[in-house]
């Protein structure tokens, strides 16, 4: 077994569902995050644009997690990075968002309108929860009438404490519904925000800690950096046993207390693989936990080595239910 953070100088932490979840703190979160600042440059990568990162500090704070606004970067910031290259200084910039995005493009020398009639030469889009159909209708005027459209994301979902909602993804897409194109994305899984964190904490060997499979890990994949799936969020033991190629994460652990422990990678049997009391094993197509406790991190390692090396697809092989449900 390894300890999993040594061989990285710079840690790399999705927010929603990975540090809170709504207004509630995610368990073991406040504690590790501590710990990975003692230890580690730590930065937080997030999606959401919607608020300054004085805000997210602020929040962070309201949990007992110390951080200062050059730790984050947001998507709202990368967008502001693409659309610099896209428009000429001090162009209008149509802002379908909130408070952090506005002030990302402002600060960037930009002018912030509200409506297509002014003829902004682009349009960026991020997620606030007061966003409405008037500006989601003006974007796609304005975007019809030449402008460049650059969206902050493209989350399907959101966490919050009572459960999943709808994402910046779902409001992209009405968009996309109505002017027939697609936007230029910043955030995760794009490489672009990525690249931004990197060269922002001067990472040498980064690795990205995420809770979902669809942005973080695929993202973290396609930018070449070590991730870890941490199962507080949106993907859980029954997405990751599915996961396609370039959604599998470098390492598994259930709360970012995993962090801390040493990693044990599952080692190949005779007909699967073994860690610890877990033992998984391929009979035929029927994927079975042989020992172990069928819900323990190390079995869901193992359950995930056999799939992922059983040279098919997961919906040819009968999974043991036990490893999900």
């Amino acid at each position: 077994m390894t300890n999993l953070l040594s061989n990285f100088d710079v840690i790399l932490a999705d927010l929603d569902g990975v540090v809170y979840e709504g207004t509630a703190a995610i368990r073991d979160a406040v504690e590790s995050v501590a710990r990975l600042q003692a230890s580690h440059r730590l930065g937080f990568v997030t999606n959401n644009s919607s608020r300054k990162p004085e805000t997210i500090v602020a929040q962070l704070a309201g949990f007992g997690v110390i951080a200062q606004p050059e730790d984050v970067v947001s998507s709202g910031q990368t967008g502001v990075e693409l659309l610099s290259t896209m428009i000429e200084p001090a162009s209008k910039v149509l802002v379908v968002g909130g408070e952090g995005l506005r002030f990302y493009v402002a600060e960037a020398g930009f002018s912030v309108v509200d409506s297509a009639e002014d003829k902004p030469a682009a349009v960026i889009q991020g997620f606030a929860p007061d966003v409405s159909w008037r500006n989601l209708a003006e974007a796609s005027f304005a975007i019809q009438n030449g402008a460049k459209w650059v969206a902050t994301n493209q989350d399907w979902t959101l966490p919050q404490e009572r459960g999943m909602a709808p994402g910046n993804g779902t409001l992209v897409s009405a968009v996309h519904t109505a002017v027939g194109q697609l936007p230029v994305v910043a955030g995760k899984p794009e490489p672009a925000i990525f690249e931004t964190a990197v060269k922002r904490f001067d990472a040498k060997r980064p690795l990205f800690i995420g809770d979902r499979l669809d942005t973080d890990i695929v993202g973290a994949n396609r930018a070449g950096i070590a991730s870890v799936l941490v199962l507080t969020g949106v993907s859980r033991a029954k997405e990751v046993l599915a996961a396609k190629v370039d959604e599998r994460p470098t390492f598994i652990v259930e709360t970012l207390a995993g962090l801390f422990e040493k990693y044990g990678e599952p080692k190949q049997t005779k007909r699967g693989f073994k860690l610890g009391q877990s033992e998984v094993e391929l009979l035929g197509n029927r994927v079975v936990v042989v020992s172990g406790d069928a819900k323990s991190i190390e079995t869901l390692r193992c359950a995930c080595a056999v799939i992922w090396n059983a040279g098919v697809a997961i919906y040819a092989l009968d999974v043991d239910p036990e490893l999900y449900e």
